[in-house]
């Protein structure tokens, strides 16, 4: 991105949280951006360095809002760029880590547990934006979206309405089960990135998924080839309401940040794509589709 295009697009501030779960007995961090009026300044988040407004003031106005979950035992940050390019534009980002299925802590991972906490979490989020001080009057109430990649897309697909079914190796009893998912009426898009859907294959799954759908899969992906993307548009109510394209020559990873060279390593996956692939450069195209797409919607205006 070009510098005078940030100028013209504003600044995104960014906040860091912490979510209580009171049934669990635990807190949760998220990171938030957001559009705010301060100057951008160098920052550290984590290993990556990024240009942010650090607790910066929201910018005044009324704003949709995005929440964006993490895939199996990875983290928020990993979708850092795609967060500030969206509080740049005018949205309001909320990145939560969740619980027990994290790069720090990835315990549940496998668990009807982690599928039933992880949609939980993500509403939990949403709330969270609505109740609290920094955000009041700030947030667009009809103007939710989510995004999810990888086990995220799950996640966004069973909040959004979506009927999963465990599989026998993720039950202490070794039986299927039925999971139990409040779906959150407040949603009205959702983009899906490289999506984990087998959870979805039973009839009518995701029959009562009804809002519009941007998924984007990767030719070159072992973890979730495109039947997962045949799932869901086999599945979901309304075929002409998903915009859908797979990304040639990515992997599955290729829908991560870009790493700083540093990072970048055959020993380190996440940093990985197919010989010839430019994720930088995919990434420009990534952050403006998603834009585009969010942006279309009606609950955006």
């Amino acid at each position: 991105m070009r510098e005078n295009e940030r100028l013209q697009q504003g600044y995104a501030g960014y906040h860091e949280v912490k979510i209580s779960d009171a049934s669990l007995g635990i807190t949760f961090p998220m990171l938030v951006m957001y559009p705010a009026g301060t100057p951008e300044q160098a920052d550290q988040l984590g290993p990556f360095p990024l240009e942010l407004a650090r607790d910066a003031e929201v910018l005044a106005g009324k704003f949709p809002l995005v929440l964006i979950s993490h895939g199996t035992g990875g983290s928020p940050l990993m979708y850092r760029t795609l967060a500030r390019y969206l509080a740049q534009n005018g949205f309001i980002v909320g990145m939560p880590e969740h619980p027990f299925n994290n790069r720090n802590n990835n315990s549940l991972e496998g668990t009807i547990q982690n599928l039933t906490n992880r949609p939980r979490h993500i509403r939990m989020a949403v709330d969270w934006f609505f109740e609290n001080k920094m955000f009041e009057g700030k947030v667009k109430p009809d103007a939710v979206s989510i995004i999810g990649h990888s086990l995220g897309g799950y996640t966004v697909l069973a909040t959004a309405g979506g009927l999963p079914t465990s599989f026998p190796h993720e039950t202490p009893d070794g039986q299927p089960q039925l999971i139990e998912v409040a779906p959150d009426p407040r949603i009205r898009s959702l983009v899906l990135l490289a999506p984990a859907s087998v959870w979805f294959r039973a009839e009518g799954a995701l029959s009562s998924v009804t809002v519009p759908i941007l998924m984007l899969d990767a030719e070159k992906d072992p973890y979730t080839p495109s039947f997962h993307a045949q799932i869901i548009l086999r599945g979901v109510a309304a075929q002409n309401k998903i915009q859908y394209r797979t990304v040639e020559n990515a992997g599955h990873f290729s829908f991560l940040s870009p790493f700083p060279e540093s990072m970048i390593t055959p020993s380190f996956l996440p940093s990985q794509d197919p010989p010839g692939f430019d994720r930088k450069q995919f990434h420009e195209m990534l952050n403006a589709e998603i834009l585009s797409f969010l942006i279309s919607q009606p609950s955006f205006i």
